[in-house]
């Protein structure tokens, strides 16, 4: 599935998961969620606003990863699209997106 990175007006960047994927992915008996970021594995409680209108995922580790993995330049705010993949019954692995490097190289002409 893919996902967009997403602030709620505090410095603690989260996942916007979208009401389609909160629907077909995350039942309401799920209270949290494990997500595989790289080499660490963290569970995220999932409040009842997610089903609500609000699917986002908002946890400190899962922010901190972002603000890693993603370095926002700070006049372009648009959200970046991650993906997600499920790898278990409440667990789901993210992926970061391709380095700018590695993008630019993809979608060189071939010599």
């Amino acid at each position: 599935m893919v996902v967009r990175t997403h602030s709620n007006g505090t410095s603690i960047p989260g996942l916007r998961v979208g009401a389609a994927n909160a629907r077909r992915y995350f039942p309401k008996t799920m209270g949290t969620v494990e997500l595989r970021l790289g080499d660490l594995q963290i569970q995220c409680t999932l409040p009842q606003s997610f089903w609500a209108g609000e699917p986002e995922i908002h946890d400190p580790r899962l922010g901190e990863w972002l603000k890693f993995k993603i370095p926002q330049d700070r006049r372009n705010p648009d959200p970046i699209e991650l993906r997600m993949i499920q790898s278990g019954v409440n667990t789901f692995t993210l992926l970061s997106p391709p380095s700018r490097e590695r993008r630019s190289a993809r979608l060189a002409p071939a010599a």
